[in-house]
């Protein structure tokens, strides 16, 4: 394997170190982006039942931000649970702005691997036939060897860069579907709460009249 990689010339390089940092934002996204770290599902029913309760001291709120994705959602609209729908509504846009960014963070990285990678190995390709034309050139077709050197070298960039672009179009996809999925499910959460703190402020709206 090693020798095949070799063979390929100093335009593998780059393809190597794009699929190092592929790698590494897969099995970094991967363990980021676990439901039960983005939104823990027991978090929702537990924060309502602390608005309930109105145990939402100012201690609940900061822990509740720095637990998890979910709970900076849901502690925004905490922090302004005095105010109107609408204001609550924007804050939690606010936050979910920031939020979103970081979920999806490395990724654009990962699509632009994607992208390249063929593009790489169409370098590779490229050199490697200018090689070919040069040895041509050089000592004629008479000798095999230094065409076959250029065409293994064209051939073998183009494999490794589509072996790196192919997997890193399908975890992005993957990923990006995925940070969707959470961001519909913690919005249900924040809709479920918002709608709490709405039925708890309706008594009090209808006894200062």
């Amino acid at each position: 394997m090693l020798e095949i990689l070799m063979a390929g010339g100093w335009a593998i390089v780059p393809i190597l170190v794009c699929s190092a940092i592929a790698l590494a934002i897969v099995l970094e996204r991967f363990w980021s982006l676990r439901r039960k770290v983005v939104a823990p599902p027991e978090l929702g029913d537990q924060v309502r039942e602390w608005a309930r309760t109105r145990r939402l001291d100012p201690e609940h709120i900061r822990e509740l931000a720095a637990s998890s994705p979910l709970g900076e959602l849901l502690a925004a609209a905490l922090s302004v649970r005095y105010r109107s729908r609408e204001v609550i509504k924007e804050r939690v846009e606010d936050a979910g702005r920031h939020v979103i960014h970081q979920l999806e963070r490395f990724l654009n990285t990962l699509g632009t691997i994607a992208l390249i990678g063929p593009l790489l190995g169409l370098l590779g390709t490229v050199i490697g036939m200018i090689r070919m034309f040069f040895a041509v050139m050089v000592s004629g077709v008479g000798d095999p060897m230094k065409m076959a050197g250029g065409i293994g070298e064209a051939l073998i960039c183009t494999a490794a860069g589509l072996l790196v672009a192919i997997p890193a179009y399908i975890f992005h996809r993957y990923f990006r579907g995925r940070v969707n999925d959470l961001a519909i499910e913690m919005e249900k959460q924040v809709i479920a709460l918002v709608d709490e703190l709405g039925a708890q402020s309706e008594p009090i709206a209808r006894a200062a009249v």
